[in-house]
């Protein structure tokens, strides 16, 4: 199996805790839009996709353009809102993403967010310009279509076999298997593991804090090693 070059990541609910943000910004704009107030579970189940795309697949019946676009808009001022004390990184994130870099590889985020939406929750972590490429869906096609992924390996000069896409979203697996890229579930997220073994991931994790030993192994074991050498 080729070499590990470049790790690509999903945001919301992979790498940022914000998938309640998702969850409580939709209720309130289809309150605040008069729409029927969808469940929990199937806002949980579009996370990933464009908000165009979430809209459509939340509310198939609306076909007035006025409408979506006033939910659209009434669900970025409430997530917005809630934005202003930014959702937390989940635990062993910001050490991991140090930690690759230090190890040389190359990273990306692959994400359903707008670009403002993500640029100004990069800054808030203090993230900007810290990914190799970030792309989001106002940018190019919504997940699961692979454009998005073929653009960052297109960019950063990596074989689909040498990158991986770690995403807690069928439309995360789906984008990677469709650009032949190693797709890793995050199943802590937006959705379940029993959901994400439907894609058939390479490989399941349930905390982001396992995903370097996946990743890593031979350094994981090689730092186990010298522990136990100083304990011993």
């Amino acid at each position: 199996m080729a070499e590990l070059k470049t790790l690509i990541f999903d945001w919301d609910g992979t790498l940022c805790d914000s998938v309640g943000r998702i969850v409580e910004a939709m209720t309130e704009a289809a309150k605040s839009t008069g729409l029927v107030i969808p469940s929990e579970q199937a806002v949980r189940d579009i996370i990933g996709l464009g908000l165009p795309e979430a809209i459509a697949t939340l509310f198939p019946d609306m076909d007035e353009p006025w409408l979506a676009e006033k939910l659209r808009q009434h669900y970025s001022d409430h997530y917005v809102a809630l934005e202003a004390r930014p959702a937390e990184l989940f635990p062993g994130v910001a050490e991991g993403l140090e930690r690759f870099r230090s190890a040389g590889y190359k990273m990306a985020v692959a994400t359903g967010k707008s670009r403002r939406g993500l640029d100004r929750i990069l800054a808030a972590h203090g993230l900007t310009g810290f990914f190799d490429m970030t792309r989001c869906a106002d940018e190019t096609l919504s997940k699961p279509h692979p454009r998005m992924l073929e653009e960052i390996l297109n960019r950063l000069e990596t074989p689909a076999s040498c990158a991986v896409m770690l995403g807690d979203s069928e439309f995360d697996l789906r984008m990677a298997h469709g650009a032949r890229v190693r797709a890793v579930a995050a199943t802590y997220g937006a959705q379940s593991r029993a959901h994400l073994l439907q894609s058939n991931p390479e490989h399941c994790i349930d905390a982001f804090i396992d995903f370097p030993g996946w990743v890593m192994p031979a350094s994981d074991a090689a730092g186990q090693q010298r522990i136990d050498n100083v304990i011993g």
